[in-house]
């Protein structure tokens, strides 16, 4: 019978796959959160009001998928391809078939994420975000499908993983919910 000594924590790899998506400690490895791809509407937004336009009509819809066609598979051709991704240590726009980080800011000089006023595509869901650091606009995230919920996202893993940025978020508690009648 051989009793084995634990491993140190340190000497521990961390497993790979995770039971819940970012619950891994920074200090242990950077763990996606959520990617998102951006919408048509980050190519170029007059285009796809353009297309908008063409698309409610049965006559001009299949013009309309012609002009909408080169911005879609701009967005996922591999070598052009384009996404923002958060993780458990940063935030980061990243381009190209095996993703590399183009722009980025750390989760930690991150001080507000923000919807710019009158960029919500209802039509494509999209709008533009704003990530705030240090009192001044650090990035800029232009056709963010499902903004708001991206934007949830960030202040989340704020407020998971940089503690002191928590203190500093507002906090709506369960019971503040509207309640479903």
């Amino acid at each position: 019978m051989s009793t084995s000594t634990p491993e140190p924590a340190a000497a521990r790899k961390p497993a790979t796959g995770q039971a819940v998506t970012g619950v891994v400690p920074p200090e242990l490895a950077e763990a996606t959160i959520r990617t998102a791809w951006p919408s048509v509407t980050e190519a170029s937004p007059g285009i796809a009001r353009l297309g908008r336009a063409l698309i409610r009509t049965i006559v001009l819809a299949p013009l309309a998928w012609l002009l909408l066609a080169p911005l879609y598979f701009k967005k996922v051709l591999p070598f052009l391809a384009k996404r923002y991704t958060l993780t458990n240590r940063r935030l980061m726009v990243q381009r190209g078939l095996k993703p590399r980080p183009r722009q980025e800011v750390a989760l930690a000089d991150i001080d507000e994420v923000r919807l710019v006023e009158g960029s919500f595509n209802p039509f494509f869901r999209s709008a533009t975000l704003e990530v705030v650091g240090k009192g001044q606009v650090v990035l800029t995230l232009p056709g963010v499908p499902e903004a708001e919920g991206f934007r949830q996202s960030v202040l989340n893993a704020l407020m998971a993983w940089v503690p002191a940025k928590a203190k500093n978020l507002p906090m709506i508690p369960a019971s503040a919910a509207p309640s479903a009648k």
